[in-house]
């Protein structure tokens, strides 16, 4: 037997890594639908989130600029965070 791994085996399972599975078409729709096309070109003036705005032009944008990319994986992560915060608060003490 061979100790190298097997191509067709199944990536490792990251739990703990909300990115993990998700598309940048996913992340960039749920943001825009969170924080609208004006409020997400206020948090990341990009062009491409407030002059003419749609998800394939910022997927195409993104794709080629890594900085970018991760500003915006970094805002999602924030938006995560706030809406469990929220979701937490509106919840009564047992």
């Amino acid at each position: 037997m061979s100790d190298a791994p097997d191509p067709g085996a199944a990536a490792p399972k990251q739990p703990r890594n909300p990115l993990h599975g998700l598309t940048l078409e996913a992340i960039v729709t749920a943001l825009a639908a969170h924080y609208g096309w004006a409020g997400l070109g206020e948090r990341i003036p990009l062009r491409c989130f407030t002059s003419d705005p749609s998800v394939a032009s910022s997927l195409k944008f993104l794709r080629k600029t890594p900085w970018a990319r991760e500003k915006v994986e970094s805002l999602y992560l924030f938006m995560l965070r706030d809406q469990r915060r929220q979701q937490s608060a509106a919840q009564p003490p047992e």
